[in-house]
């Protein structure tokens, strides 16, 4: 796996100039990106510094993180706190990850995406309203696993963090999410399949791996 050394700022200008140009697969009027990474592999950061590196040059796009669509406690911590099996594939809410920000992007759609829907701190619904995404924007779509759903991202970006890096920097109380992370490279390959690698174990020194031509 070879990569080249790069500074953040950098990397923010050069996915965002690769944005510029990027085509819907489908004919659609708004391009889907992933930033795919563990919590600790912070793939927000990078999103939100792309996010600003397309506004300076005057195309707008949204944010938006899947931590804002977990799915309610009873459901979530339905066998336990430290359930292995529902975090890898019951924590987030898929079905309205489709319903309230793919599907209004389709061919067609209106370009109405829910920002989020649950805030997990209060175990409520956020209310939050609905922004207009007009054509041509782009949505930033960040979280962990995001590649082992049919999601239908134009371009994936994956920020990895070697087993030892994931490690040091996930929060002790949280270490029993790391199988998950062990189970997700090991189905998916989120190194291999992505369009885009980043690799961050030194977050002062990150590297990458561009896409193809």
């Amino acid at each position: 796996m070879r990569l080249e050394a790069i500074t953040w700022d950098r990397l923010g200008d050069l996915l965002a100039e690769r944005l510029l140009d990027l085509k819907p697969a489908d004919g659609g009027s708004w391009p889907r990106i992933a930033f795919d990474g563990a919590p600790a592999a912070r793939p927000g950061d990078l999103a939100a510094r792309v996010a600003e590196a397309l506004r300076t040059r005057g195309r707008p796009s949204l944010v938006v993180g899947t931590e804002g669509f977990l799915r309610p406690a009873s459901l979530r911590l339905e066998y336990g706190r430290r359930d292995l099996e529902s975090y890898y594939n019951g924590w987030y809410d898929t079905r309205a990850l489709w319903r309230e920000v793919f599907d209004p992007l389709e061919p067609g759609g209106n370009g109405r995406v829910l920002p989020d829907l649950w805030d997990p701190a209060t175990d409520r619904a956020t209310r939050s309203p609905y922004v207009q995404l007009p054509p041509g924007g782009a949505l930033l779509l960040h979280g962990p696993f995001l590649l082992r759903h049919w999601f239908p991202f134009d371009l994936s970006v994956h920020v990895l963090l070697t087993p030892a890096a994931l490690a040091r920097r996930t929060p002790e109380d949280e270490h029993w999410t790391l199988p998950a992370f062990e189970r997700y490279a090991e189905e998916t390959d989120p190194a291999g399949a992505a369009d885009v690698l980043v690799r961050a174990d030194d977050p002062r020194h990150p590297a990458w791996r561009g896409p193809a031509a």
